[in-house]
């Protein structure tokens, strides 16, 4: 076979190859397309726009305290020889949590007792010398008058029984004054024990056992009323002069409080389930800061506030009317504008660019670009473009409640 011969069937067949390839690959993508329109439309989730009043919510920074915050402090100076409580537990009114050193206390007392008892017998021996000179008195007065005895001798007993009188007069006065360092010496004893004046929460104590403690020093530990529990936040005074004319009356506003109350959010993010009122507005705005610190009132069931904590407080600063609601996951942001995807009713899609107002809970209000009834994509956006059939599912808000408030 010639050299141009073996050229020739080699080009040939090159060319046989190449076409047999385009075949194939032609053939494969006729089975590709005609295999796409197999597969079922993607499945998304979708909620209809919501027409309805909300309620608009304002958060404020806010600080926990104790409702009474009551100081245990000396009130006599003396070592402190016992503590009684366990730091951190509810304690009744009264309860015992330090004991100072009776010992100097009791001897004192023992004291003024023995005082008292020596100052009663000396009344009772002066009123026996009264007595005495009194009956003397009687004697020598009609003796006197019968000049059976001089006017010496009643004179005597006149002055006798006034120095007596006298004597008694004074007995009396020092019993008195023992008395009352008797009482002085029981209340300096009962001092000694250092009881909570409050049902609350005893907090850490603050001296320990061997501690002198005086009336000048520092209070031994705090005990704190906790349920309910007092919660601090400052409003501007804008806020607080706008919700004031909304509600100018007292009714008004506590009708309001029940309709919309307090909400508190806890550190941890979680809104706490027992609802507040307002408890106080203070007496000024602060001059520095143009606020006015105001104080809520909170349940707290079981003591699990403590003061001190932090936590937003919530509250309902206006309603909107019949606003339009779509769940906040629908809309998409893309350069400044906002957009959702709707599905008709043939369940196909089509993208409509949307104004959005404030946020409610979980959901956006929707100023303009949406209708009452239609329906937007909330789960599968990312996954769905225009004229695209999809297989819609209701969707479901598990956090609406929650976040709502």
């Amino acid at each position: 076979m010639s050299t141009l011969r073996k050229r020739i069937l080699v080009i040939v067949g090159v060319l046989l190859l190449i076409v047999i390839g385009l075949g194939v690959a032609q053939l494969t993508r006729s089975k590709g397309v005609s295999g796409a329109g197999t597969f079922p439309p993607p499945e998304v989730t979708v909620a209809p726009v919501e027409q309805k009043d909300v309620a608009l919510y304002t958060e404020w920074i806010g600080t926990l305290d104790g409702l009474v915050n009551a100081d245990v402090r000396a009130q006599v100076t003396g070592y402190l020889s016992r503590q009684d409580y366990k730091e951190g537990d509810f304690v009744k009114a009264g309860e015992l949590l330090f004991e100072i050193d009776p010992r100097p206390f009791q001897a004192v007392l023992d004291q003024t007792e023995g005082q008292l008892a020596q100052a009663t017998a000396q009344l009772a021996n002066a009123e026996a010398v009264q007595r005495r000179t009194e009956l003397d008195v009687e004697r020598y007065t009609p003796l006197a008058k019968a000049q059976a005895a001089s006017q010496q001798d009643l004179d005597n007993a006149v002055q006798n029984n006034l120095a007596a009188t006298a004597t008694v007069a004074t007995a009396r006065a020092q019993i008195r004054t023992a008395e009352a360092a008797v009482e002085t010496a029981k209340i300096n004893l009962g001092f000694t024990r250092l009881t909570s004046p409050i049902d609350g929460i005893a907090g850490q104590a603050q001296l320990q056992v061997g501690a002198l403690v005086t009336t000048s020093s520092s209070p031994v530990t705090t005990v704190s009323t906790v349920d309910p529990i007092k919660v601090y936040f400052t409003v501007s005074e804008s806020e607080y002069l706008a919700f004031n004319r909304r509600f100018p009356t007292h009714t008004e506003r506590e009708a309001q409080f029940k309709r919309e109350p307090l909400y508190l959010v806890l550190a941890d993010g979680t809104t706490y389930e027992h609802p507040g009122n307002i408890y106080f507005a203070d007496r000024q705005v602060n001059e520095g800061t143009g606020a006015i610190r105001i104080a809520g009132l909170f349940p707290n069931p079981g003591n699990i506030l403590r003061p001190g904590g932090y936590g937003k407080v919530r509250a309902a600063n206006r309603i909107e009317k019949d606003a339009l609601l779509v769940p906040q996951r629908a809309v998409t942001e893309l350069q400044g504008s906002y957009q959702v995807a709707l599905v008709d009713s043939e369940n196909k899609v089509t993208f409509q660019t949307v104004q959005v107002g404030d946020h409610a809970g979980s959901q956006w209000i929707i100023e303009k670009g949406l209708k009452t009834g239609e329906r937007v994509v909330a789960d599968g956006t990312q996954k769905v473009r225009p004229g695209m059939q999809v297989n819609p599912k209701p969707y479901v808000d598990q956090t609406a409640g929650a976040e709502a408030r």
